[in-house]
C-alpha cells in the first residue's frame, strides 16, 4: 500500500488504479494524459496545455464545455428528486423527455424506453424485436443484419451487431444470430460502381435484401444501421440507399433500427438524421449528444407498431436499468435540448455545415489524404500511401503512423481528434455544433501542417 496520501500524484494512482477504455494500459507507463478543464471548443490538460476538442468528447459535446445552465439544471434536479427508477413508477422528468423526444421522431414513433447509453439502446432494440415477433406469434424472427466495420455497441448482443472483428474475436462465442454486409464506402466501393453513387447505393442495399433472402426471412428481426456509419471513417449513404433499405424490409418483414447514437440531436443537422434522409425506421437508438455529455443518459424511441403488443393485458418487456431516465439525466436534457431551441443549433449546423466541408476539402491536396467524407459535423479524413491506387497502409506502417506519429503529433499541435484504423486509417472529426468558421480554418491548419509532416516520414 503506497504511503502517499490519497490524490496528490494522479500518475502514479492513474498508472495503479485506473483501467482505461479501449486504452493499451502499457502506453500509460510514459505519462497518462489528463484532462482537467473545458471551456467552450477548448479542452486543457494537467499540464496546462491547450487543445480544440476536434471530436466532442467522443462525439457527445453538442454545446461546448463549461455551459453554467445544463450544470445549474442537473444541482436544481438533485435537490428536488435526486433519483427514482421508472420501474412501475413514473417521475416528471422522464415524462417530460419522453413526450419531447417523441415530439422530434419521424411517422408513429411515440414510446420511448430509457436506457443510460447507447450500447444499452442497442442491445434494448434487439431484444425487444425478438420479443415483438415471438409475440406475434413467429418466434423464429431473432436475427438481426448490420454492415461491415460498423460499431453498435459492447456488450455481448450489441458486440455481435458489430462488424470489427477485432474486437468481437476476444469475446467469441457471441450473441448468435448477427449476420454482416457491406457498408456504404464509396471511397472502397467496386471500381466499376465508384462513378455512379446511385448504382453504388443499390447494390449495398440489395445485399441486405440477399442477406435476409440467404438467412431465411422468418428467421430475420431487423436490420441495423447508422444513418452515416461511424467506424472506418464516416461513410454517408450514397443516394437512394437507405429509402431501398426501407422498401427491402418492408417487403420482408423485418424491423429497421435507426442507430443514431452518434447522428442524432444536430451531428448530422436534425434532432434526428433519419428525417434529414428521409426514411422512417421502427426503432432509433440515441444517447450521447442528447445532454451535451452533462449526464448520462440514452433512449430506444419505438413505433406504434412496436409498442401495440405490449399496450395492453397482463403483457410486459421484462427489461430495463437501475440508472435508465435518470431524474437529473432527464433535467439535464431538457435543458439541453431548451439550448438547441433558444440558440438555433439546428439551423447553425446547416447553415456551417458545408463550410466545415469545403475547409476539409482544402486537405485533398496533400498526398497523404485519399478521401474527405462526411455529413454535417461529422467527418472521416481516409489517409494513403498512394492516391492514384487508393493504396492503403499495412497494420505495421498503420500503427507507425497513427500511435507512433499521429496521435502525440495532433496532441501537441493542440487538437483532439481521434487516429483510428477500425478499416483503413482516417482522421476523425466531430467539433462542438457551436464551432464555426474560424474553429474550422484552425483545426485544417494544425491538420495540414502534422499530416504534412507524417508524409514526410513515411
Amino acid at each position: 500500500m503506497s504511503t502517499t496520501p490519497l490524490g496528490t500524484d494522479r500518475q502514479t494512482a492513474a498508472r495503479t488504479h485506473l483501467w482505461g477504455h479501449f486504452t493499451r494500459q502499457s502506453a500509460w507507463e510514459a505519462g497518462v494524459p489528463t484532462i482537467v478543464r473545458g471551456e467552450g471548443h477548448h479542452i486543457w490538460d494537467a499540464d496546462g496545455h491547450r487543445l480544440i476538442d476536434g471530436l466532442s468528447g467522443l462525439f457527445v459535446v453538442q454545446l461546448g464545455h463549461g455551459r453554467e445552465e445544463l450544470a445549474a439544471a442537473a444541482a436544481a434536479q438533485a435537490r428536488e428528486l435526486a433519483y427514482f427508477p421508472v420501474w412501475s413508477y413514473a417521475h416528471p422528468q422522464a415524462i417530460d423527455l419522453a413526450e419531447r423526444l417523441a415530439s422530434y421522431a419521424p411517422g408513429d414513433l411515440n414510446r420511448v424506453f430509457f436506457t443510460t447509453g447507447g450500447g444499452e439502446a442497442v442491445e434494448t432494440a434487439w431484444k425487444l424485436a425478438k420479443n415483438y415477433w415471438r409475440l406475434r406469434g413467429k418466434p423464429g424472427k431473432h436475427k438481426v443484419v448490420s454492415r461491415a466495420i460498423a460499431y453498435h455497441g459492447t456488450t455481448h448482443g450489441a458486440l455481435a451487431i458489430t462488424g470489427l472483428p477485432e474486437l468481437r474475436a476476444p469475446f467469441e462465442p457471441l450473441v448468435p444470430g448477427a449476420h454482416k454486409v457491406p457498408n456504404t464506402n464509396a471511397y472502397r466501393a467496386p471500381e466499376h460502381l465508384r462513378d455512379d453513387p446511385k448504382a453504388f447505393g443499390r447494390w449495398a442495399a440489395d445485399r441486405i435484401a440477399e442477406a435476409i433472402e440467404f438467412e431465411g426471412p422468418d428467421t430475420v428481426a431487423a436490420v441495423f444501421l447508422e444513418p452515416v456509419q461511424n467506424a472506418g471513417g464516416c461513410f454517408p449513404p450514397p443516394p437512394g440507399y437507405l429509402e431501398r433499405v426501407r422498401e427491402i424490409c418492408d417487403e420482408h418483414d423485418v424491423l429497421l433500427v435507426s442507430d443514431e447514437v452518434i447522428c442524432a440531436f444536430g451531428r448530422i443537422g436534425g434532432m434526428f438524421a433519419c428525417t434529414d434522409l428521409g426514411y422512417v425506421p421502427d426503432m432509433i437508438t440515441c444517447a450521447k449528444g442528447m445532454t451535451s455529455g452533462y449526464s448520462p443518459i440514452g433512449a430506444c424511441i419505438v413505433s406504434d407498431r412496436v409498442f401495440e403488443p405490449f399496450a395492453t393485458g397482463t403483457t410486459s418487456f421484462a427489461h430495463g436499468y437501475t440508472f435508465g431516465g435518470h431524474p437529473v439525466s432527464a433535467a439535464v436534457a431538457m435543458a439541453n435540448l431548451d439550448l438547441f431551441d433558444a440558440e438555433g443549433v439546428v439551423d447553425h449546423v446547416r447553415r456551417e455545415a458545408p463550410v466545415l466541408r469545403s475547409t476539409l476539402e482544402r486537405l485533398l491536396d496533400l498526398p497523404i489524404v485519399g478521401d474527405v467524407r462526411g455529413e454535417g459535423f461529422f467527418y472521416g479524413i481516409e489517409l494513403v500511401k498512394d492516391r492514384a491506387t487508393r493504396e492503403t497502409f499495412d497494420d505495421e506502417e498503420s500503427e507507425r503512423l497513427l500511435r507512433g506519429f499521429l496521435t502525440p503529433g495532433l496532441y501537441e499541435a493542440g487538437l483532439y481528434c481521434r487516429a483510428d484504423d477500425r478499416g483503413d486509417p482516417v482522421v476523425q472529426l466531430a467539433p462542438p455544433l457551436t464551432c464555426g468558421p474560424a474553429q474550422f480554418d484552425e483545426i485544417e491548419q494544425i491538420l495540414r501542417d502534422v499530416l504534412t509532416r507524417a508524409w514526410a516520414r513515411l
